[in-house]
Order: structure tokens, then sequence, then C-alpha cells
């Protein structure tokens, strides 16, 4: 092979090995995101059946689920 073969074929390997660098990065802050955000809709969730047990365990009537006296 020419030297200038040998350049090119290293230069294009430096330049792979750097974008591969990158992508793992961008895959790795992405799984970051990915797990904060499932660990914040797991919250929302509890949250959320917290508050549906408190309301099933409701007796009183609220006004804001009374029919207005039309109906």
């Amino acid at each position: 092979m020419e030297d200038k073969q040998i350049i090119e074929l290293e230069s294009r390997l430096a330049f792979q090995e750097h974008s591969l660098v990158e992508l793992n990065e961008i895959v790795t802050d992405q799984q970051g995101q990915i797990d904060r955000l499932l660990a914040a809709v797991e919250l929302l969730d509890a949250r959320l059946s917290l508050m549906a047990t408190e309301r099933s365990g409701e007796t009183e009537s609220r006004p804001e689920d009374e029919k207005p006296p039309h109906y």
C-alpha cells in the first residue's frame, strides 16, 4: 500500500473511533434521562393511586361531585 492510502485509512479509523465515543456518550446520557423519567412516572403513579384510594374511602359528598338542581 502506498503511504497516502495508509494515511487515509488511519484518518478514517480515527474519525470512526471519535464518532463511537460521541455516540456512546449520547446513549449514556439518554439512558440517564430515561431512568429519571421512569422514576418520576413511578412516583406520580404511586401518588395517583394513593389519591384514588383516599378518594374512594370518602363517604362525604363533595360539592363538585353533586349534580346541579336543574338535572
